[in-house]
Formats: structure tokens, sequence, C-alpha cells
């Protein structure tokens, strides 16, 4: 049962309200006055079914006004937004049905068209609900709140799918002569056509709340416009600069369609291209990151076709700033603010190392790869890495497995020493002839005191150094811990290179060693020079004894302790070879009585004059070849036994080959089993083939001279004899205190490393063992 005092608040609070809805009225008139402008107002706000032209009844927009400022007076419009938020909920279905309609329509037809006629129907619905401008601001925000809530919860999935084949749609119908939105009316009417032919599509879509709710989605379609532009326009196109033209693209095609989405509420230019700041720099970022990424994915064919393929690279290492819009033209800005280095503004350089290490494993550093083949490459990468990060981290990076393969194998340095002097196809490869010749150079330490000098990059490691040798033939020759072994290799090559000269003319390894002189200095090609002079001195040694004696023999004289080790299978040549190269050495001894000939019988050529029966044969052969065919002028039949008795040092294959080269010729025949009889008279049919018998001599040749390679293992097996000693007389001993012995050994200038192979090495023979670091002998 109320109270006395609840009774009071109640019908204070009555009297009160209904004061506020009578008004000053006598009676219940105002009371009655305002159930009928709610009526109206309640009426006018209903939402109708667009569908349904019956429904739409003419309104006196007096009466409306007039009933909305009584019920706003009566402080009733919150209650009047809550019936009517409530009648929208109720006639939702309406709306829906349509979304329905139009959805299904694209989902069957697949069409952007019908997202973009749902669109501009649901802005219809928004419109036909609308409350009028005169209720202010807070209930227009909170019907259309609840306007796009309602749309966006009946959406279906395809919706999104739609909504970013439309967007996408927009690019085609875009242009850089597109008005900005300032310049276009905002009460355009329904019936003009709008200056843009996506304006009223990007009206719409503001209206309905669509690019704040889907703003990813949209800036997704640029990117991936921008994506696809780059693949098609720049992928394995290296001959011209492609990002200039991307950022003209991105002026033509991208700012112009920029504005609708994001600067479409600028009033001006200057506020329009503070509007697209953010954005422009985020899509130029992505024009780099993109292009970035399709280079980085080329970069191994981009650095076989260096240097064609050298704008590509400026691709990768400049980049301009971000664009903005012009106060004429409203696009890009075309003045270039600061260049950037694209790998640093996208962040892409471990990438690049990553991608070009996995590339040069794959397709460089393997067995089936020529050695010619890796260095030209690795030159390649050189100067390519150089352009694209001068600083020489990345080369750092990306070299490092490069350089270790390529001292695992043998002929590296052959290669490399073979490109310093010319030699054949390598020296085109390797070398570049405008690069200018400078001396070698070394590791130094960093001068702190230089004004120029400038700290070490932030990605670079703890090895790496900034003052890296900046020529290519110093890069390769850091490959290896010491030049010792190419300046030896150096030695060998010029003495397959001078031995092989027969016109006399030594002017292009005298150029050579004047070259090599300033890479590695005097003092390493002092041998170079003895054995240069040594080839001229026995021009003229030979003509004197010729004059004095005239002889059918020219030999090259060279100095025994200046030259690199030949190989010892020499013999005794027979018969009138053998007399011949007496009285040689004795008009020698005569013209220099203390020096004495000792003949390398199995190098040179000789040419014979082979007269038979019924034919002369004149060939030019090796010396062992000339030996045979003299032993059968002694007696017609040889077995190949008796031949090896008689050469004893030759070896029997050698002899083989050698007899193989005069059946050829037809001057032999193999009767029976290893027994050759000389052929005095042509057989009817001859088997002469005689391009394997010419083609054999230069194979012998070159392998006549030991390489740098070969010469280290000679030595180290006399060293071998001083290792043995230690393990002997001392047990086991650890490598460090074997170095450290040997090192008293006349001639040994090995490192640890090396020495470590070879211990090694022996080791895998069975010479020696090792545990917890300690060698000693097997027993």
């Amino acid at each position: 049962m109320a109270t006395d005092s609840l009774r009071i608040y109640t019908s204070a609070k009555w009297q009160k309200a209904f004061e506020r809805l009578n008004g000053a009225e006598p009676g219940i008139q105002g009371l009655l006055s305002f159930s009928e402008a709610w009526q109206i107002a309640s009426n006018f706000l209903y939402p109708r079914d667009i569908n349904d032209p019956g429904s739409l009844k003419s309104q006196d927009m007096q009466r409306v006004r007039a009933a909305f400022d009584l019920v706003g007076k009566s402080r009733m419009l919150s209650m009047l937004l809550d019936k009517f938020l409530e009648d929208m909920r109720r006639q939702q279905y309406l709306v829906e049905r349509d979304v329905h309609r139009y959805m299904a329509e694209y989902e069957s037809a697949g069409k952007a068209e019908a997202i973009m006629q749902l669109i501009f129907r649901l802005v219809a619905w928004y419109n036909a609900w609308k409350p009028i401008n005169e209720l202010g601001p807070t209930i227009l925000s909170a019907y259309t709140l609840a306007f796009q809530t309602h749309i966006f919860s009946i959406f279906p999935p395809s919706f999104s799918r739609g909504f970013k084949q439309l967007i996408a749609s927009t690019f085609d119908l875009v242009s850089a002569s597109s008005p900005p939105p300032w310049a276009i009316p905002r009460d355009l009417p329904p019936t003009e056509q709008p200056p843009r032919p996506d304006y009223m599509l990007w009206m719409s879509c503001e209206t309905l709340g669509l690019l704040e709710r889907y703003e990813s989605l949209i800036s997704s379609v640029c990117y991936e416009h921008i994506e696809a532009h780059v693949h098609e326009t720049c992928a394995k196109k290296w001959d011209e600069p492609m990002l200039p033209k991307l950022r003209d693209w991105m002026t033509e095609k991208i700012v112009p369609w920029m504005i609708m989405p994001y600067a479409r509420g600028a009033r001006s230019a200057d506020e329009a291209r503070a509007m697209l700041q953010g954005v422009g720099s985020r899509f130029d970022y992505h024009v780099c990151k993109t292009l970035c990424d399709l280079r980085i994915q080329e970069i191994f064919d981009i650095i076989i076709d260096y240097p064609d393929s050298q704008s590509a690279l400026q691709d990768l290492k400049v980049a301009s700033s971000r664009p903005g819009l012009d106060d004429i033209n409203v696009i890009v800005d075309r003045v270039r603010r600061r260049l950037q280095e694209c790998l640093q503004r996208v962040d892409q350089r471990s990438q690049l190392v990553i991608t070009l290490r996995k590339a040069n494993k794959k397709r460089l550093l393997h067995p089936g790869a020529d050695t010619k083949v890796i260095l030209a490459q690795y030159v390649s990468i050189i100067r390519c890495l150089r352009i694209i990060d001068p600083p020489g981290v990345l080369l750092y990076k990306v070299a490092d497995p490069i350089r270790k393969y390529l001292r695992g194998r043998a002929d590296t340095i052959r290669c490399i020493v073979a490109s310093l002097v010319g030699d054949g196809e390598s020296g085109d490869s390797l070398v570049d002839e405008n690069e200018p010749i400078q001396p070698l150079q070394q590791m130094q330490a960093d001068d702190y005191t230089d004004p120029n000098w400038e700290p070490e990059p932030i990605d670079a490691g703890p090895d790496f150094r900034t003052n890296k040798p900046s020529d290519v033939i110093s890069t390769l020759v850091s490959i290896y811990d010491s030049k010792d072994l190419f300046v030896k290799e150096l030695q060998v090559l010029l003495t397959q290179r001078l031995l092989a000269v027969k016109d006399g003319n030594y002017e292009r390894e005298r150029r050579n060693i004047e070259i090599l002189k300033i890479r590695f200095g005097e003092a390493a090609l002092q041998v170079c020079e003895v054995m240069l002079r040594d080839m001229t001195d026995s021009r003229r040694i030979d003509q004197h004894v010729q004059a004095q004696k005239p002889m059918p023999l020219h030999p090259t004289i060279i100095s025994k302790h200046f030259w690199p080790p030949l190989q010892t299978n020499s013999f005794t040549m027979p018969g009138q070879f053998r007399e011949i190269q007496e009285s040689y050495a004795r008009e020698y001894h005569l013209f220099k009585p203390d020096k004495k000939l000792h003949w390398l019988s199995h190098l040179g050529t000789i040419k014979l004059e082979i007269e038979l029966q019924d034919r002369t044969i004149s060939e030019e052969v090796p010396p062992l070849e000339a030996s045979i065919v003299e032993l059968f002028s002694q007696k017609d039949t040889w077995t190949v036994d008796q031949l090896v008795t008689e050469f004893k040092s030759v070896e029997k294959t050698a002899i083989l080959k050698a007899l193989t080269t005069w059946v050829d010729l037809g001057v032999l025949k193999e009767e029976e089993s290893d027994r050759y009889k000389l052929l005095e008279v042509a057989e009817a049919v001859p088997s002469r083939s005689k391009a394997p018998a010419r083609s054999a001599p230069v194979v012998e040749e070159t392998t006549h001279t030991l390489s740098a390679q070969q010469q280290q293992a000679e030595q180290m097996k006399v060293f071998w004899k001083f290792i043995e000693g230690m393990l002997t007389n001392l047990g086991t001993l650890p490598l460090a205190r074997i170095q450290a012995m040997l090192k008293f050994a006349p001639g040994y200038d090995r490192t640890i490393e090396q020495l470590a192979e070879f211990m090694e090495a022996a080791r895998r023979e069975g010479l020696v063992q090792v545990k917890d670091g300690m060698w000693k002998l097997c027993r």
C-alpha cells in the first residue's frame, strides 16, 4: 500500500509532465495539440517501402516542421527517435530483401555491376528513411549509425569479394584529367552527369560508411593493382631503369584514383596534398618493395646478363621520395626531394643476400660448373653488388660461400692466373680492359683521423672491413691467404707460354711481366724476368753454336735453378739423335766452359723425313715418337717389352701411344699382340688417321710443367721426413708443436692450416693417427 509521501511525489511528477506537454493551454488543449504533432511526426518518420509507390504520400512540410518543433519543445525527441529506430528494425526486412536479390544476381553472374546497383539502392533506402536536417546532427548521426549497422549485419560473405571487384574496376574509369572532388558540386542534381565517372559511386560508399569499414580492403586493391602492373611491365626487362616509369605511372593512374577514397573531403589542392601524404607514402613504398622483390627474384639472371642489365641494378639502388599533388594539375608532384637507397628503404638487404646465396648454391657452386664459369659469375657479382651497395656489406655476405668453394677447387689459381696474362677466353671474362692496373691491395687498419672516415654499416658483421680490395684482381687473389701461390702459378704458366713460342717473338710475355710487376711487385717477378732472359740468351747461344758447326738441333737452354720444376721422365735418345745432342753439348761447353747441358729429351718436337722403299713421309712428332722410329731403322721388328727395356724410364702406356702414332701414319704395322714391324712398302689399304697423331704432342706438352699445387705436394713429401723424425724421436706431438719445429727446416713456409690438411691426408693413408689433438706415427 503506497505511503503518503509516494503519492505526493507521483502526483508532482505527473503534474510536471502534464504541464510540459499541455503548456499554457487551457484544459487539455495543449495535450491534444502535442498528440496531433506526435502523430504527424511519427507518420513522417515511419520507414516506408520504396518499392510500393502507394505508400509514398505527399506531406505538408510546413505542418511537419511545426509538429517536430512542438515535439522538440516538449523534450520528447528522444522518445520519438527510439520509436523511429524501432520502426526501422521492424521494416529492415524490406532492405534485406533487396540485398539478397542483388547479391543473388552477383553470385550467379559474378559481375561487379550488381554490387554497384546494390550500393545505389541502399543509398536510395537511406535517403528515403533519412530524418530532416532540422532535427539536428545528433538524430542524423544516430539514424546513420543504426542504418549502417543494420545493412552491415545482413551483408553476406560474398559482398566483400564483390566490393573488392567493384573497387578494382574503378581504376579504368579515372585518368589524370579527372577533376578533383572540390571542383564537383556537393548538391549535384541526380539528373546531371558528374564530371567523374566514379564520383557517385564514391559518394554513395561514403554515405553508407563502406569506405571506413572496408578501408583495408580498398588499400589491398591498390596494392594488388600496383603489384600486377610492376610484374607485367618490369619482369625480365633490365635494359632500362623502370622505377622512373613506375612513378610516372603512379602520377597518371594511381594518384587521380586516390583522390576520391582518401581526399574526397579536400577543399583545395594544398589540403588534398596533406591528406594524401601518408597513404601516398605507403603506396610509393609498395612500388619500391614490389620492384625490389621482383629484382631480388631475378638477381642471379641479372648478374649473368651484366653489364646489359645495369639499369635493373640502378632500380634496386635508387628510389625517389614520396609523391605529392601538384597545385595545377592535381597529380603527383614531379619534384624529387631526395634520393634514398631502395633496398634500405624497404629493408630487403637481408632477403637479397639469402636469395642470391641460395641461387649460387643451387645453380653455380656444384661440380658440374666449370671453374672459369664460377669465376666469371663471381666477378659479375662483385661488380653488380658494388653498384647496389658501395660499402660492400652485401658483397661480403654473398661472396663468402663462393670464396670457400673456389678455395677448394684445384684449378682456381690457374684460371685466375690465366686471366691475368690474357690466356684465352678467361682473360676476356675476368679482366676489364678499361679497369686501371694497380698494385694488389692489402688489408689496412682504419684511419680514425681521416675527416672522411665513416663507421661501418649497421648490418656489417664483426669480420667485415670497409676497406676491402676495390679492384677485381685484388679481390680474386684475396681468396687465398698468400699471393705466393699465384706467383708460383704465374711462373708455371709463363714456362708453358715461353716454351710454346717458336718464332722468337716474346713481346707479349714481356708486356705481361711488366703488367704483373705493377700488381705483384718487382721482387715477386724477378724469376720471371730471368726466364724471359733465358729465352733470348738461348737463341743467341744457338746462333753462336750454329755458326761454329751447323746442326739440325735448336734447343732451348734454360737456367735450372730459376725455372719451375719440370717433369723428370727424360730418356736417352738413340742413334743419330744422341750423336747430335753430344756434338751440340761439346760446342756449347767450348762456348761456356763453366756450364753443362742436361737434356730434357721428352720436351720439344722433331721434324722427321722418313725415306722408305716406295715413299717418303715428313712429320713433326715428339722426341719419344722420333726415338722409337729411329730404333726401327736398326731392325724391322720390335716388341713392346723390348722397347720398354730399351728406354727404361719411359712407361709402357707412353710407348704404346707412340707406336699407335706410327701405325696411324702407315709406317708401322702390328703383326700380332705387342709386336710391331716396319712397313717398307705401303699396304694396299693403309689406315692413315693423322688427326689423332698430330693432336697427341699438344696433349703431352700441357703436362710437362708441374703446377703450383703439385710443386707444393712434392715439397711436402720432403718435409714429411722431418715430421716422421719428430714423431719417431718425441712420440706424440700437437699440431702447433710440429708447426713450430718445421719452421727450422730450410724452405718451409706453410701455414698451420696447410700443415693440418697435409697431416689429415697422411692420416687417410694410414701413416699417422690422431687422438685429442695429439699426432703419432702408426706402428
